[in-house]
């Protein structure tokens, strides 16, 4: 009977213990990815640091809530059916989203906090389920987005770095720098609605998933205190900040004034908005760092450092096995210390 005591607490408190799992995600995501919204304005000085972590901290909580398209595609297409899943998939999807971002965030990497969620999600579920339990066409559909969403973020970056230069780049650089570091606090704000508008639906969706599978819910509807539960953990997040990989995003890439930060932060918003409006889970992070790479590329190909890119482009490569490995792991262990198998 005691043995079964471990075993019978965490069946009794599952969805207690998935909200909490899912809301420190997304308090991770909101410092992880902070720099994705912030980092242009803060390196050409348009805006300190604590206003621009205030605006971010706002303006993520306020994207978070207008949308749950980008929830039911993680929550509800990943899976074949929530019948299927049970508390240790869950909790153990989170748990390797959640170590593979404080490992990037700790060295300064700004990798992705969607795909480290979906390795997670993915390696728990061949782990404690089994292939059947992945919807695969819809599975492809996401990484997909997920893979394509940076290039077209390059191509895009560079054509609108372009555009604005053909229309200003014989202004003075002094009334030039002046004027795009007002529109530079515009753009940044509309990065960071963005970011809250389709990275803060992943924790919804993995929420409503569990509450769905527990049966407290009949349809995969998003609860009104899920939003505002995860939107207000992304804010919180946020207003910590990530200063390492802030620093990385900022300076690393290539070298940004006011000018090139406003047109990777305008680039940066329209795409990850119209993912958001498609209901694509796409990475921030991968987003702005193509942003920046077409930004730099349009001035001369060697103004982006290209080794820096190739860090990330490897630590991109690396974040949906590694945190699906995690994820596997974490699930054997959780299955060996609550039901001893």
């Amino acid at each position: 009977m005691f043995d079964m005591l471990p075993g019978y607490w965490f069946e009794s408190h599952f969805v207690v213990v998935v909200v909490i799992f899912a809301l420190l995600f997304d308090f991770i995501n909101g410092f992880h990815d902070t720099a994705n919204a912030i980092a242009t304005s803060v390196t050409t000085q348009a805006l300190k640091p604590y206003q621009a972590i205030i605006m971010a901290a706002v303006l993520n909580f306020t994207g978070a809530l207008i949308s749950t398209g980008v929830a039911k595609t993680i929550g509800g297409d990943i899976v074949t059916n929530a019948s299927m899943i049970n508390q240790s998939v869950i909790i153990a999807a989170l748990t390797g989203a959640i170590l593979w971002n404080l490992l990037t965030w700790w060295f300064g990497i700004p990798s992705s906090s969607s795909h480290a969620l979906i390795g997670g999600i993915l390696g728990a579920l061949i782990v404690g389920v089994g292939l059947q339990a992945i919807n695969f066409p819809e599975v492809q559909i996401i990484i997909l987005s997920l893979v394509l969403s940076p290039l077209f973020a390059l191509a895009t970056g560079y054509l609108v770095m372009g555009t604005i230069n053909f229309f200003f780049g014989r202004m003075k650089p002094e009334k030039m720098n002046g004027r795009f570091k007002s529109l530079q606090i515009l753009s940044a704000a509309a990065a960071s609605f963005s970011h809250g508008a389709n990275d803060a639906q992943k924790s919804m969706g993995i929420i409503t998933l569990a509450l769905l599978s527990a049966g407290t819910i009949s349809t995969f509807s998003v609860p009104t205190w899920v939003k505002i539960c995860c939107a207000l953990a992304m804010a919180l997040g946020t207003s910590v900040g990530g200063w390492k990989i802030i620093k990385t995003m900022g300076g690393k890439i290539t070298k940004l004034n006011p000018m090139s930060g406003f047109s990777a932060d305008l680039n940066t918003s329209v795409v990850i908005m119209v993912a958001t409006v498609l209901h694509l889970p796409v990475s921030t992070t991968h987003v702005v760092s193509g942003s920046i790479m077409g930004v730099g590329a349009n001035k001369r190909i060697k103004a982006v450092n290209w080794t820096t890119a190739q860090q990330m482009l490897m630590a991109w490569c690396i974040t949906i096995p590694f945190s699906a490995i995690a994820s596997g792991v974490t699930y054997k262990v959780l299955s060996f210390l609550f039901y001893g198998v």
